[in-house]
């Protein structure tokens, strides 16, 4: 699965634009246009789908590109880097387990998953999303940014054709995210 093809949306815009900002700016509505929803099938359509950006030095960072389907779904963009607060990989199994490299992980319902792998309570109160994917941007074990597409209300059933568009995504976004965390100079 991982030799496939992307959708041809997806494809144009990772290969016809090296510049960060002109590919997360592209890459985000695009995410939400391949994930289209077949509610027979309880795959939901995408909500909104974010971009995270950090300096795995510093810890410094900020959701730099979000995506709505439309604007009943919060805009949760950052102005300015900031901080990792220390409490967070404490507070979030999610992120803590993007910290540690490890793959990437698909969430078909926040209101049943083991609590190993997600807070429930600190989901609801920071995303108030249901399903999401964790997408973990990493090079070398260090992590640089997180992709999260996300489903509001209702859970997502994750399928094995979304699972290889974010393995794919993640391959060739990751050098442009350091790139564009190495240009911020955070």
């Amino acid at each position: 699965m991982d030799n496939q093809v992307l959708p041809a949306i997806l494809e144009k815009i990772l290969t016809n634009d090296s510049e960060p900002d002109a590919v997360f700016s592209a890459l985000l509505p695009a995410l939400g246009e391949v994930f289209q929803g077949d509610s027979k099938a309880g795959h939901a359509s995408i909500h909104r789908c974010f971009l995270y950006l950090r300096n795995p030095h510093t810890k410094i960072g900020k959701i730099a590109y979000c995506w709505r389907r439309s604007d009943r779904y919060p805009d949760v963009t950052d102005s300015d880097w900031k901080p990792e607060p220390e409490s967070l990989p404490d507070e979030d199994p999610l992120f803590a387990a993007a910290l540690r490299a490890q793959p990437s992980i698909f969430v078909e319902d926040v209101e049943t998953a083991s609590p190993e792998v997600v807070n429930r309570d600190f989901e609801r109160k920071n995303f108030g999303h249901r399903a999401l994917i964790h997408s973990h941007l990493c090079q070398d074990g260090l992590l640089w940014g997180i992709l999260q597409p996300c489903v509001f209300e209702q859970p997502r059933v994750w399928t094995d054709f979304d699972r290889a568009v974010i393995a794919q995504v993640e391959k060739q976004i990751t050098p442009l995210a350091i790139a564009y965390v190495k240009a911020a100079g955070v």
